[in-house]
């Protein structure tokens, strides 16, 4: 399923339509086709699949979605100069490419298919952890996502407990998914190069939660516990407004424990203490 008509290779692109990358947009292009590949490959089986895309830009990952063979991919750009190049890959593609003009950040893409959607995108540093956390919100509607992240934010995605990275976005993403590291990327393989590594990462969300417990409740356990994280729980506990000591206690939890040291299952069990103390 490639393209009807040659696309001209990516560095033209960006030279004829001036498209130098944007700091503020947390603009990195990945112009290598071996890579983008590879990170279309991670997402499994496309053919046939509705696929989301954030942030473009001049379209190499983009190329590598409909090659691999998206029924229909939409994808999501904020910049407007990068508008023309993808307007030349929908050309290339009949029917398969819609390029919604928008902000990822403020945008409800559940609204724009129906069932469900794969997500794969090199997503802008500067907003990755947002957009992950806004489409845990929703997980439902999306099979799986695909996500380039700077290697620190991918190590906290996939951290065990009593390691560094271990923390918040550990446990709600783990709670929620199955992730899998991929591969990393060396900063050069973009233009421009970045100062860290990336970290493919792939998340299948789960039918239903890892272990019960109610969301807004963990999340607000897990956020008291790792906001004084080298404090133990009985302290860093103390301003849920509950006794912590009883919480613990009923959640089989020795209180002088700190929350790098908690398991998913832990937190769950934790949060359910927390409704009955």
């Amino acid at each position: 399923m490639a393209e009807e008509k040659p696309l001209p290779p990516l560095r033209e692109v960006i030279a004829q339509y001036g498209l130098n990358a944007d700091k503020s947009l947390g603009q990195n292009f990945l112009l290598d086709l071996n890579l983008t590949g590879r990170i279309a490959r991670c997402a499994g089986k496309l053919e046939g699949e509705t696929v989301i895309e954030i942030g473009p830009g001049p379209g190499g990952l983009t190329r590598a979605i409909l090659n691999a063979g998206a029924a229909r991919l939409i994808v999501i750009e904020k910049d407007t100069r990068c508008l023309p190049a993808l307007a030349d890959i929908a050309a290339a593609f009949p029917g398969r490419l819609e390029v919604l003009h928008e902000d990822a950040l403020e945008i409800d893409e559940t609204t724009f298919f129906e069932g469900k959607a794969k997500i794969i995108a090199n997503l802008p540093y500067n907003v990755a952890t947002p957009l992950l956390i806004k489409w845990l919100h929703r997980r439902e509607r999306f099979s799986s996502l695909t996500l380039m992240f700077q290697k620190e934010v991918a190590d906290r995605l996939t951290a065990i407990p009593r390691t560094k990275a271990y923390g918040r976005l550990s446990i709600l993403c783990q709670w929620l998914c199955e992730t899998r590291r991929e591969f990393d990327i060396s900063p050069r393989a973009f233009t421009p190069p970045p100062k860290v590594t990336s970290t493919v990462v792939t998340l299948i969300p789960r039918v239903e939660p890892r272990y019960p417990a109610d969301p807004a409740i963990l999340e607000k356990v897990v956020a008291a516990a790792f906001n004084q994280r080298r404090k133990m729980l009985r302290a860093s506990l103390k301003p849920l407004g509950r006794p912590p000591e009883e919480m613990l206690e009923k959640a089989g939890i020795d209180p002088t424990r700190r929350a790098e040291e908690l398991t998913v299952e832990e937190f769950c069990a934790l949060a359910r203490a927390y409704k009955t103390t």
